[in-house]
Formats: structure tokens, sequence, C-alpha cells
């Protein structure tokens, strides 16, 4: 039975740089979560310290009632992958294999040789031979087939064609299935994981701004359009991320429930827009 991961009132500072400040959130055993924010929004500081691989300045992080911090039996459930490479250049992909198998032991070989076939590699290659889509897949290889509880994944997709993305992203779903466990994906490619992803944490200004289920988060996110009157009288009172204006016929974008009294004038259709526009709307419409 997997317990929850815990993460308590966490700050990072470096010197007067606040990067994040006091961070809460859990995660449940045995769900995909997305964790979206722009550049500097801190989430692959925030993945860092959930891994223990840096500290945070105050707060903590728990696996059920025990601290992760230098717990080396909670940290065995954790399992991060990030850009950067920390294996070195020598090394060959089966090394790597062997690695978290003695890390984090029952690496599942079979089906990281089954995988390598699907991306095209074998586990012969050295690292350092290795495109960046290659060295991605090799990552993505070890992060799928680890005996972890809780796998991180930090822009996992990094180099990744339209084909391996998809059979990452299929291969994802059928690890999860046979064996469930928590992954949080970490990724710019939001349009791409909105189906795949069952709990969003959005992260805006170095806060945890959205932390919903997907559905019931989309189930709000309304688009109103039509004469300009109209919609202000309708949205009155709601709260509107954004609006825009083409002619004479205004579109406000909700993240509200709309309340079935609400009467709809003939002339303003109703519909909805999805996570990636949610996102940008959240978090201001800058580069992400």
């Amino acid at each position: 039975m997997m317990d929850q991961l815990i993460v308590k009132n966490i700050v990072k500072k470096y010197r007067r740089q606040t990067v994040l400040d006091n961070i809460s959130f859990t995660l449940e055993p045995a769900k995909i979560y997305g964790l979206l924010g722009r550049n500097g929004a801190g989430k692959t500081t925030l993945l860092n310290i959930m891994s223990n691989r840096i500290f945070p300045t105050s707060g903590e992080v728990q696996i059920g009632n025990g601290d992760v911090n230098n717990n080396d039996d909670l940290l065995s459930k954790i399992f991060l992958m990030s850009e950067v490479n920390l294996y070195p250049c020598h090394m060959k992909i089966s090394q790597t294999f062997d690695l978290a198998d003695a890390a984090y032991s029952n690496f599942d070989y079979d089906l990281a040789n089954r995988l390598l076939k699907v991306f095209g590699l074998n586990d012969r290659m050295k690292i350092t031979n290795l495109s960046t889509g290659q060295r991605t897949a090799s990552k993505l290889i070890v992060a799928l087939a680890v005996n972890a509880d809780y796998v991180l994944l930090d822009e996992p997709i990094l180099g990744l064609d339209a084909n391996h993305r998809d059979s990452f992203y299929k291969e994802l779903v059928k690890t999860y299935q046979e064996r469930p466990r928590t992954f949080v994906l970490s990724t710019h490619l939001i349009e791409e994981i909105q189906q795949l992803v069952e709990h969003v944490l959005i992260m805006d200004q170095h806060h945890i701004i959205i932390n919903e289920d997907t559905e019931s988060l989309l189930a709000k996110a309304y688009a109103i359009s039509g004469p300009e009157k109209m919609v202000d009288e309708y949205t009155a009172g709601l709260k509107i991320l954004k609006t825009e204006m083409m002619g004479n016929i205004k579109t406000a974008y909700l993240l509200d429930r709309l309340d079935e009294q609400r009467v709809i004038p003939d002339q303003v259709k109703i519909g909805h827009y999805d996570l990636q526009h949610l996102f940008i709307y959240l978090t201001n419409g800058g580069e992400y």
C-alpha cells in the first residue's frame, strides 16, 4: 500500500531571491499529475527538493509520516528524471539500467528491453554518442522501468520527435495500468498531456495557484461569446480571466461555475476551452 507524498510549506531562497514561496500540496498514490508553469516558476527546483537533490530553506517533504530528508528507505520510493545528465559519458545504456537496479532494486529489465526497440536504441550504445532525443529516450526507459512509487519527470520529452512522444505517452499509460504508481509530468507541451493527466498543479510567481482534478477544473473553463452588452450582463459577478473582441462580438473566458438559474440569451453561445489556454490566461499569457 502506497503512502501519500506530502509537500509541506516549502520555501526556497537563493540569497535574496525567493524561488518557492510556501508551497504545499499532497500527491495521492497511483495518479498522473501535470506540473505546469512558465519558465522560472520554480518547477525544476521543486522537483529537485521533492527528490532530495537540493534542500529547502524551510518546510519538508514527507511520505506517510516520515521526512524524506536523508531517509534512504523513503527516498527509494522517489525517482526523478531530469534534464541534467547524471551518468558518465563513457557509460553504456545497459549500465544505466544496472545502476537503477542497484539503487531501487527489482528494475524491470523486460520492459526496458522492449522499450529499447520502441525507441530504436540498443543497450550497447554509449551515452556520449546519443543525440538529445536518444538521450531523453534512454532516460525515459529507466523512468518507466524503475521500481519507485513516485516518478517525477522534468521535461520528459525534450528532443523527442512527434512519433516518439506519442510512443512515450502510450507506454506511460500502459505501464501505469499494469503497475499503478504516481507520475508527475512537468512539460511545456500542455496540449499533448491534457488527456493524460488526472490532476493539475499550476505554478505562477513561485506559488501553486491551481491544485485540482483536471476534469473538474476544465468543467469550469467556459468561453462565453455574443454581443458585448449581452455577454457583459450574462457574466456579471463571474471570474473572468480574459476577454477578446472581434468586430462587435465579445468572448469572455471564465473560470467559474455557471448557475443553472442564469438565463442564457438567444444570441449568447457557451462553450469550453482547453487546458493550454487556461494555463496561458492564468499566467498572464506570457512565454511558457
